[in-house]
C-alpha cells in the first residue's frame, strides 16, 4: 500500500527547500513515504518528519531532514532547535522546523553539508569547482 501524501506542494517552505536542495550538481526530487526526498544516489535532505516524544508520534510537517556532518553532529544534537527524526535518528539524521523564525542560509549549509556526506566524489567536485567560479 503506498503511503499518503503529507505535504501541499504549494507550501512556501517546500519551495524554499525545493530552490535549495535542487541547486546542487545532480540533485534531483521524488516523493518517498509521503514526503519530498532531495537525492543524488542517497538521499540528502527530506522535507517533513516526525519524532517519538513519550509514545507518542508528533509531526514536523515543515521541516528539513538532513544527514550533518559528523563533525557538527555532536553541536547540532545539543542545540535544541534540532530534533531526532524517527526512523532516521539511529543514522545520524536530525531535523529542523524552519516554519519558526528559520535563517535559510544556515539551512543552506546545512543542505550542503548534508549533500557532501552522501554524494558521490564526482558529484562534490563539480560543487567545488562551481564554488571557485
Amino acid at each position: 500500500m503506498a503511503h499518503p501524501i503529507m505535504f501541499d506542494e504549494e507550501d512556501p517552505y517546500l519551495a524554499c527547500v525545493r530552490a535549495i536542495a535542487l541547486g546542487f550538481p545532480g540533485a534531483d526530487e521524488k516523493v518517498s513515504h509521503g514526503r519530498p526526498h532531495f537525492f543524488t544516489k542517497r538521499t540528502f535532505c527530506i522535507f517533513g518528519g516526525s519524532q517519538r516524544v513519550d509514545g507518542e508520534w508528533v509531526g514536523h510537517d515543515t521541516a528539513v531532514l538532513i544527514k550533518p556532518d559528523p563533525v557538527d553532529e555532536p553541536a547540532l544534537r545539543q542545540d535544541p532547535r534540532f530534533w531526532v527524526p524517527a526512523y532516521l535518528g539511529p543514522s545520524g539524521w536530525l531535523g529542523l522546523d524552519v516554519d519558526v523564525d528559520v535563517d535559510w542560509l544556515e539551512v543552506a549549509e546545512l543542505i550542503n553539508a548534508s549533500y557532501r556526506v552522501t554524494a558521490p566524489v564526482t558529484l562534490i567536485r563539480r560543487l567545488d569547482a562551481s564554488d571557485d567560479d
